[in-house]
């Protein structure tokens, strides 16, 4: 009877020590993340971000030159340690870029000029990274891919009185390798202020003319994070 005491007391007292290592647990992330368990392990955020892209031309028959538009949605950002997040959301990409394409005419070379506008709704899956929680706020780098399905695809020539019309032979999807950097500034409470800037690299053919070009753009970051 003894022994048997003796192995119950030592089960039992086993079983308190692992609560209260699990209690002493809860009790530093709740005071690391604010006084509530994983508080700040997950962000929401609306963002607007003006953008310039240009195409890239595998042809050299084919150029271009950049132009602005701009994209917004939402951004979300999960934690799986203190400082590093998945970073993710739906971004609603409105993207401008001039083609300009030799025609020849017999020894005539007469250069012909389109714009071309093409929205994509895209899904960032990137790893953020943060500095420790300053007063003003915390610094992010950020890193990884962009995946893109085409909304919509328009195209206006140089040509007096021309108008946009529906552009065909564009790819549906787009994938671009996004890295980026900015602040995320205290408003006071849980409300912060983004900003940033990024750059995406993109690695698909946009359109199936003969150029094949791919479209990339920089892009300045700016949003409220709740």
């Amino acid at each position: 009877m003894l022994r048997l005491s003796n192995l119950l007391l030592r089960k039992y007292s086993m079983i308190a020590a692992i609560a209260t290592a699990f209690i002493c647990t809860s009790l530093t992330a709740q005071a690391q993340y604010g006084g509530y368990p994983y508080e700040r392990n997950m962000r929401l955020g609306l963002v607007f971000n003006p953008n310039i892209s240009w195409f890239n031309f595998d042809n050299a028959s084919y150029s271009g030159a950049s132009s602005y538009r701009f994209g917004y949605g939402l951004l979300a950002d999960f934690g799986f340690s203190r400082n590093y997040y998945f970073s993710t959301g739906l971004i609603l990409n409105d993207l401008r870029a001039e083609e300009v394409r030799d025609m020849v005419s017999g020894d005539i070379v007469s250069p012909v000029n389109n714009t071309i506008r093409i929205k994509y709704a895209e899904v960032p899956l990137t790893i953020k990274l943060k500095t420790e929680e300053r007063d003003y706020g915390r610094i992010y780098g950020q890193f990884g891919v962009t995946a893109g399905l085409r909304v919509s695809a328009r195209q206006r020539t140089d040509l007096p009185g021309a108008e946009h019309q529906s552009l065909s032979g564009t790819d549906l999807v787009r994938l671009g390798l996004q890295i980026g950097t900015g602040v995320e500034w205290n408003l006071g409470g849980n409300l912060g202020l983004l900003t940033g800037a990024a750059y995406n690299n993109g690695f698909t053919r946009a359109m199936r003319n003969g150029g094949e070009p791919k479209i990339s753009y920089v892009a300045l970051q700016v949003g409220l994070l709740f």
